[in-house]
């Protein structure tokens, strides 16, 4: 009871910490780095990566990661097309693979076999009911994920979502902003 105990205030601690980071900036950059490095400790994995979608909607780029070696996170994109268990994921679904190095759905099999990645969870970042990316979880073991950890990643999958697209929303609003000052100093000059 007591191992139950600590892990639920492990991850309610955790959501707190990813909350706060999200609220502390509208850097993606700085978010998406706290919440891999957050996700990773509270669920005792290897790594962690985020993983967003690219404007052609094809391809998953690397974004963020954390416990993973710069070789692995940088191995490239994820083409959709060749990947089946990212293409479930950003239907909507939370796809476990038991082991990476050996599931012919997981793209980069020989990778995860070279940085020592067994189990992977995939989550999927959903706004307003479409999918922007995906959250993955790493194991060095085989591992399973009960109920109370799918619902862990879940919340922070969806926390991260509404993050990316504030910082998204904010971008754009800047460079906006920007584009108006610029034209009204011009017409204010002439």
């Amino acid at each position: 009871m007591t191992k139950t105990v600590d892990r639920f205030e492990r991850y309610f601690r955790t959501l707190a910490d990813v909350a706060r980071v999200v609220n502390s900036s509208l850097e993606t950059e700085n978010v998406l780095a706290g919440v891999t490095e957050q996700t990773t400790k509270a669920v005792r994995a290897k790594g962690c990566t985020l993983r967003l979608l690219d404007r052609s909607g094809k391809r998953l780029l690397p974004s963020a990661a954390y416990g993973l070696s710069k070789e692995y996170f940088r191995k490239g994109s994820v083409d959709i097309d060749h990947s089946e268990v990212d293409r479930e994921a950003l239907a909507g679904k939370t796809i476990l693979i038991p082991n990476a190095q050996s599931d012919p759905r997981f793209q980069y099999g020989e990778a995860a076999k070279k940085e020592g990645i067994v189990t992977v969870l995939v989550t999927p970042l959903m706004v307003d009911g479409k999918a922007i990316g995906v959250l993955r979880i790493y194991t060095a073991s085989e591992r399973t994920f009960d109920d109370a950890s799918l619902d862990f990643m879940h919340a922070v999958a969806d926390i991260s979502a509404m993050a990316i697209e504030n910082a998204r929303l904010h971008q754009a609003l800047k460079t906006d902003y920007e584009m108006l000052a610029s034209y009204e100093h011009r017409i204010f000059e002439d």
